[in-house]
Order: C-alpha cells, then structure tokens, then sequence
C-alpha cells in the first residue's frame, strides 16, 4: 500500500496540546508507514484514523534515526523480556524519517501495543492449523477452493463480510499485514491460499464462518465440498468407462482414446425427416414430411445453457435409423461434459445405457438406487443435492428401443419419491411425464419408433441424428488410421465406389469399412487388397444390423424365423422397386405379414416416420435405412429364392437343377431386365446379385441358405456372359453397370 498523507486542519490534536507551532508542515498529520507482521487489532471497533496518523506530542522525543540498534534493542529487552521475532518486525515498521515528540508515545506503541495485541493474537489464533496437513480429497485444487470460498464469501452480508476480514486480519497478523479495508474479496482469498495449504484454508474459513456465527455458510461451503468430491470421483468413472475405444477385436485388445477416432454426427432440429437418399444412379424425392433441411447441431448443443433460457424444455428425445451414431452421440455427450468442454451448467451427468438397466428389469428398486448401483460415489449426495434448484442433474438414456418392458402412460401410478422402491416401467413412465426428479434434465438417444408411443400430452423436444456429411466421412478414416499412408487408400477405396461413399454417411457403415480395411492392412501388410465390390460391406452391414444388434432388443429368434423374416422384407423390397416406389405403408406391411416392431426397431433395416398426405392427417409410414438397402434386400430375395426354392423371380420359373450352368438362368433374365430400364433402376440390385455369388460372400450368407450345392463354374461363365452383352449392348450408359457387375465377382 502507497503511503499517502491527508491534509487536516490547522488545529491538530498534537499541537494543540504542546502549544508549539510545526514548522512548514505545521497543519500536517504524521504519517506511519503500512502495518508490519507484528501489529494486530484490539476485538473492538477499528478507528482507521488512530492506525496511519498521529498528532504531534507534547514533548520532543528522540527520533528512530537517532536511536542506535543497540538501544532500541536494549530498551525492549528492558520492558518485554528477550525481543521475540514479531517484536523485532514490529520495532523495524516505523519510518526513520519520522520522529515522535514524547517518549510516553514511544513506549505506549512499543509497550501497549505491542505486547498487549500480542497476547490477544495468541489467545485467539485457532490451533487447528498444526493439525491440519494434508489434503483429504484429490477433488480439494486451488482452482476449486478459490471459486468455492468467493462464491461462500459472496453470500454474507455487508456487515458480516467486514467483520470475517476484521477477525482474518486480527487472528493472523502474520500473513495479512493490510488493513482489511484495503483488501477486496479476491485479494483476500487469494492471500489466504497463497499463506496456507488448501486443508488449512478450508478449516479457517470454516472457523471464522462460525465464530461470527455464519453456520448457514459453514454448511452451504460444506455442501460445494461434498458435491465436489463426488463430481471428481463421478467423472474418473466415467473417464474409465467411455474414453477408451476397442478399434476391432482382431487387434489383440489394443485400445485408443475415443477422443482420437472421435468424429461427432450431425444432428437437426427437425424431425420426420425420412431416410437419407442419395444414390449413385437414381435420383429419388425426399422421403419425408419437413422439406426444408434444418438446423445443423451438434452434441454441445443438447439442451445446452443457451437453449434453456429460451425455453423451459428438460425433456430432449433424439431419434436417429440404426448405424447413424446415436451411441457415438450419447458417447461424446458425456465426455465433453466429463473433460469440461461443454454443459458446465449441468452439475451432474448420469449416463443410463439401458444394456446396464437390465440388471434392474424384474426386480423393484429406486431411481435412486439405481444411481447408487451404476455410480456409487453419488451415496455421498444429499437429498437436498437432487432438489437443490442450485444443482442441476442431467440423465441421459441410450437405447430406449432396447428396453423390452412395456411402458404404459395411462394407468401407471403417480410417483414423485425418488427413494421409493419400484420397477423400472414405473420409474421411466414418470421420468418422461417429470413426475421424478423434475428439476433434472432427461435426454434419451432411440430409434425413430419409440416416439410414437409418448402421449400427446409429454413436453418434449425433438432431434434427429443425421449421420456423417462428405468432410466428417473423410475426418473419421484420417482419424481411425494414424498411418497417412493407409488412410490415404482407404479414402481411395470409398471414392472408388460412389456406392459405398454414399452409404458412409453412416458411422457405423464407416466403423465396418474401416475394421475390414484394418484386418487386411494387419494380414497382408501395407500393400493389402482391399475388400472388392459394395456387396461385400453391405452383407457386412446386415449381419451386423440383422443379428449382431439383434440380440439386444429380441435375441430369442430361430435361424428359420430370421430367414422367414428376410425373405418376406426382401419380397416387399422387390415390389416395390420395380414399381419406382421407397415408402412403405401401413397396410402393405401388414398385408406381408411383416412386424413393424420386428422390421424397424429390432432389426434395424428400416424406420418409420410420419408424413402430411393431407393438411390435418399425418401417415405413419415405413422405408428402407437407405434406398441401397431396400435393393440389396430385393437381390437378397432374387438371390435366395433361387438357390433354396430353384424359382426365378425375374421370370417366375421353377428350376430343379441349381447347377452352376442352371443358375445362369437367373442372372441372364436379371441383366436383361435390368439393360430394359433406362432409368438404371434395377443396376445396383444387379450388381449386389453377382456378388452375392462371389465366395467370401456366399460363406458370409450361409446361414441364410438352405441348399449346399455349390457353383463351382459360375464366375467363368457369368464373366463370360456379361463381356457378351457388353459386346452387344451400343449404349456405354447402359452397359458401364456391366462393368461393375465384373467388378462386384473379382473379375
């Protein structure tokens, strides 16, 4: 602090009493220079006037320069025993260019002064300090403590913060030598952190807190402590648990980062959107009910600050097809929040994978037991923690298409007790109605179909994950190979195929293509053939949609029941290509005898969303992922139907033989079906149905097929036919499908 001297009038205390006259500076004050370590105040009022300016005395004294060492020293010995160190400090604190007029002033500061405050230093300074040593919680940083004792401080009134920083500053002379009029708040804390370790400046505020008799405070920085423990322990697990990724099981268990093959989806702020339909040959009307494109969001902006102050929203369902990375979302959701990159207004994100509430299905428990079991460091929350409007808590559930229980909004009971056992239908029907816990935020990932059955009367909004544009597609393969090299041919290989570009709007297309890429680059080397061909990835993309994802929402189907299945969705997918038609509707899925269930939600291979056909009717409607899925469906069937029943769809003949020469039949009436369409409509179907013949595909399809017999001259003599027809074929439009199909058996 700079020394300054104030201007008083001409009658001071000083001369009035002495009856001399000052020379020049007559009307001045005496100035004493900042308070050492050694000074301290009485528990009474403080006069700030008494502390930096004195009258003239009376009588002339000696002046600090002119006493030597020796007998400033000697005096203080005299009347205090042997000089202790505060004693010292405090000797040295009074200018020497400044003089006291009467030894009585001299020994009332050395003697009262000091020795008096001394002792009312001693006696009052707290002795839990030498017992405070250590740090009991890693969650206890500067940075935390610092936020938590301002935003503690902040809340005091006026009177009593003046106060706190009186008792600070008489307590530990030591360490604040400031009149604490001079300090603010920050300067404050900050000295206190600076002069003590963490455990110690947490137990003096606290003690001062209640010493003034705060203990409202002492428990609200009581309660930032708790919650701040369990937020660090909360997000080590959660650290453990979604930042590192498996690249494939052929990797021998090598993880990365999920950080570093992290790329986030697109997500709009429209629904009924419809399936994504670009395509390589066709040019095909959106499928959907919004023709406008809408918002482009990301994670961050999942019920983020910004949009809850517009509006009072805390239910968010985000829908999205199967593959489009709604767990890739759900996954980056919560490690932003845990690495502090986003949704810092949420105090506490409690991922609720429903792979993980199964262990709760059948029994009854609590929403809170629940929590306890998924994440046991929250036993530390209190109840006022889950209601405080100061703590915001944010679930967020993935995979509600996963959940097999019924959830039924008109005759469940009410709950509002989060600590009242229940089963887990109860407790998920009165989290969307926010019946429970209705200050939190709900956020649930699924598949489009489950938003059909929240009533009318649920406030929610409405996301839909759209998947990779063209940049992240190629973002995501330069991430998942930190070989330039490799991710160079691998980009090279989707490009190849506009196909499979197009289809890599999928994350999870993406995550296949590139596990396939790695095996073959682990196998071969550097110089590794890629997979050849779309059918390969896309009969890659089934098994993995169809059966491997399967298990997880009906696990419980025969080998019969699934080809049954795929043969009726693929008769369905015939049709409707050769009459230039994408959406299914309700009545046509019923007369197919397919499940909306089974085809949308447990397998994957379509969705479901609404359309206008009128201006006050909404149709629910069906559709294929994509409309190359609905094609490879169709050849699926053409494919199976020929080789387990000898029927030839595209010609509607029975064969008995399904020798490599008879099977000839079938692709021979498919190219010349194909070649009659100018608008290429059957040209990917086509190309899917010879590769379907190709070994490597052909051993992926087996489970499918009913009929052993094998090919073994096929792709000769289908090599051999499609140059033929390329011979004879005068238009390059229609044959360069040709060439593809050549491409698709290797040839």
């Amino acid at each position: 602090m700079e020394a300054s001297v104030t201007p008083v009038s001409s009658s001071s205390i000083g001369a009035s009493e002495s009856g001399q006259h000052l020379p020049n500076n007559e009307n001045s004050l005496y100035y004493i220079p900042e308070r050492r370590p050694s000074l301290d105040l009485d528990p009474g009022p403080m006069d700030t006037s008494q502390w930096y300016f004195l009258g003239k005395a009376s009588s002339p004294a000696l002046s600090y320069c002119s006493m030597t060492s020796e007998e400033k020293s000697k005096s203080m010995d005299e009347e205090d025993g042997s000089p202790t160190r505060i004693q010292l400090e405090r000797e040295d604190s009074f200018s020497s260019s400044y003089s006291f007029d009467s030894d009585e002033c001299e020994n009332r500061a050395s003697k009262v002064k000091i020795k008096d405050r001394i002792v009312s230093k001693t006696s009052n300074t707290p002795d839990f300090i030498q017992e405070q040593n250590e740090i009991s919680h890693p969650s206890l940083t500067v940075a935390f403590l610092f936020k938590a004792i301002c935003k503690t401080l902040e809340k005091l009134p006026e009177d009593d913060m003046k106060t706190f920083k009186m008792m600070l500053w008489q307590h530990y002379p030591q360490s604040f030598n400031i009149p604490p009029q001079s300090m603010d708040m920050v300067d404050m804390v900050d000295r206190l952190l600076e002069c003590y370790n963490l455990g110690e400046s947490l137990q003096i505020t606290k003690a001062l807190l209640e010493e003034i008799g705060q203990t409202r405070m002492v428990s609200y920085l009581r309660t930032l402590c708790i919650r701040n423990e369990v937020l660090h322990d909360l997000r080590e697990t959660l650290k453990r648990t979604y930042s590192e990724e498996c690249e494939d099981s052929a990797m021998q268990g090598e993880k990365r980062p999920f950080d570093d093959v992290l790329i986030d989806p697109s997500i709009t702020s429209t629904c009924d959107n419809g399936p994504n339909v670009d395509h390589e040959v066709m040019t095909i009307r959106k499928l959907d009910s919004n023709q406008t494109a809408g918002k482009l969001l990301s994670t961050r902006d999942i019920l983020s600050a910004e949009l809850l102050e517009q509006s009072n929203l805390n239910f968010l369902l985000i829908i999205g097809v199967a593959g489009s990375g709604k767990s890739t979302a759900f996954r980056k959701l919560v490690l932003d929040w845990t690495e502090e990159r986003s949704h810092q207004h949420v105090s506490f994100l409690f991922p609720m994978p429903f792979r993980a509430l199964r262990q709760f299905e059948g029994s009854e428990i609590s929403l809170l037991g629940i929590i306890h079991t998924l994440y046991p460091a929250t036993k530390k929350l209190r109840d006022e923690d889950y209601r405080s409007e100061d703590c915001k808590l944010m679930l967020v559930f993935d995979g509600l298409d996963e959940y097999g229980g019924k959830l039924d909004f008109q005759d469940t009971d009410i709950l509002s007790d989060y600590t009242k056992p229940t089963t887990l239908d109860v407790t998920l029907v009165n989290l969307i109605r926010g019946k429970l816990l209705h200050r939190s935020l709900l956020v649930v990932f699924s598949r489009p179909q489950v938003k059909l059955y929240i009533p009318w009367d649920v406030r929610y909004d409405l996301m839909d994950i759209r998947g990779f544009c063209d940049p992240e597609k190629d973002e995501y393969f330069k991430k998942r190979f930190p070989d330039p090299d490799q991710a160079g041919r691998v980009i090279a290989y989707v490009d190849a195929f506009r196909t499979i570009r197009v289809m890599c709007h999928l994350p999870l297309f993406c995550s296949l293509v590139a596990k396939e890429c790695q095996r073959a680059f682990r196998e071969q080397g550097s110089r590794a053939e890629l997979p050849g061909g779309i059918t390969y990835m896309y009969t890659k993309l089934l098994l993995e949609l169809a059966r491997g994802r399967r298990r997880f929402r009906a696990p419980d189907r025969s080998p019969d029941n699934e080809r049954d299945f795929l043969m009726k969705l693929g008769e369905l997918a015939f049709k409707m290509l050769e009459q230039d038609r994408f959406k299914i509707t309700k009545e046509e899925w019923n007369q197919a005898g397919i499940c909306d269930i089974e085809a949308v939600n447990n397998s994957g291979l379509c969705t479901q969303f609404l359309t206008k056909t009128f201006v006050l009717y909404r149709e629910k409607v069906l559709s294929f992922i994509h409309p190359t899925m609905q094609e490879y469906l169709a050849a699926l069937y053409a494919f199976l139907s020929f080789r387990n029943l000898g029927r030839n769809v595209f010609e509607h003949k029975m064969t008995r033989r399904l020798t490599g020469h008879k099977a000839m039949g079938l692709y021979v009436s498919a190219v010349d079906r194909s070649l009659l369409r100018e608008d290429g409509r059957l040209d990917i179907l086509l190309r899917f149905l010879f590769g379907m013949a190709v070994e490597s595909n052909l051993e992926l399809l087996k489970p499918f097929c009913t009929s052993s017999v094998k090919w073994p001259t096929f792709i000769g003599d289908a090599t051999a036919f499609i140059r033929k027809r390329i011979r004879e074929n005068q238009s390059p439009n229609r044959t360069r499908n040709l060439y593809h199909c050549l491409e698709e058996m290797g040839a």
